[in-house]
């Protein structure tokens, strides 16, 4: 996607700014990161208007955190502070139709609902600027042939094949076979997420106007008795949307009933 988008740019008279996030994981790390570099200057010799940034990322994941989320958090902050730094005010991310698959399929796992199943979002926000994923609806193999069309060469990362992490699993073990039997799997299940952020938005407006109607004076609290009179799928869903316009995070199904049922039950005890 860099190069393209560096084409795009100088067409446009852009400027492009890159980041390559060291994780300090791998063996390798320093030598892609030189690699990265040459290619970078390589191209800025040649027109393609691209400044690359490094970002090493310092510490390692908290006790029973996981490599990968802790990874993720890390890059997205990185992303978020090279952003502000050079003044941009959209960030371009690679993933593309396959990771979208796998995404979906893991949330799947884990008991998700509309929300999670609409797995990577095309826009969003980072901070004041917006994150885009513009190859969602890309599959990896058309990503390949636009290397080799242009003579690009890339970096297989090993640890992809290590089936300890959960994707990576769904990635070399699972979704191979599903793509035997159902060649359009990825295809398919890209269009089940854009399906379930439609829902997911449908969600979020119902419980915006039950919000309105169960509203305190303080933003941080709700009127427990207008609340009560929604019934439970809404009272659910109402509570989901408040805990995410207060930045907290959103507990599972059994949780959220649970904490319902305290507010509701000790709201009509006093």
């Amino acid at each position: 996607m860099l190069h393209c988008t560096a084409r795009a740019a100088r067409a446009l008279g852009l400027q492009v700014h890159a980041l390559h996030v060291h994780h300090g994981l791998q063996p390798d790390a320093d030598a892609w990161t030189r690699r990265l570099a040459a290619q970078c200057r390589r191209w800025a010799r040649g027109g393609l208007p691209v400044t690359l940034h490094v970002q090493r990322l310092a510490g390692a994941p908290a006790a029973g955190d996981s490599v990968e989320a802790w990874a993720r958090r890390e890059r997205y902050a990185a992303l978020a502070a090279m952003a502000r730094a050079a003044g941009c005010d959209t960030v371009l991310l690679a993933q593309h139709r396959r990771d979208q698959a796998e995404t979906v399929l893991l949330q799947l796992l884990r008991g998700a609902g509309p929300h999670g199943l609409a797995a990577m979002p095309t826009t969003s926000r980072l901070g004041p600027g917006w994150l885009l994923r513009p190859l969602l609806e890309v599959d990896r193999s058309e990503l390949l042939d636009y290397a080799l069309e242009h003579g690009l060469h890339w970096i297989e990362d090993v640890s992809n094949a290590d089936t300890r992490f959960d994707r990576n699993y769904l990635r070399q073990r699972i979704l191979p076979l599903l793509r035997e039997r159902w060649p359009a799997v990825g295809r398919n299940l890209a269009r089940s997420a854009r399906w379930c952020a439609e829902t997911a938005d449908w969600l979020d407006a119902d419980a915006d106007a039950d919000l309105a109607r169960v509203a305190a004076q303080r933003p941080d609290a709700l009127h427990i008795p207008a609340l009560r009179e929604l019934g439970e799928p809404r009272q659910r869903n109402a509570l989901r949307r408040w805990l995410r316009r207060l930045g907290l995070p959103v507990p599972d199904s059994q949780q959220l009933r649970h904490i319902l049922h305290d507010a509701l039950t000790a709201a009509r005890d006093r």
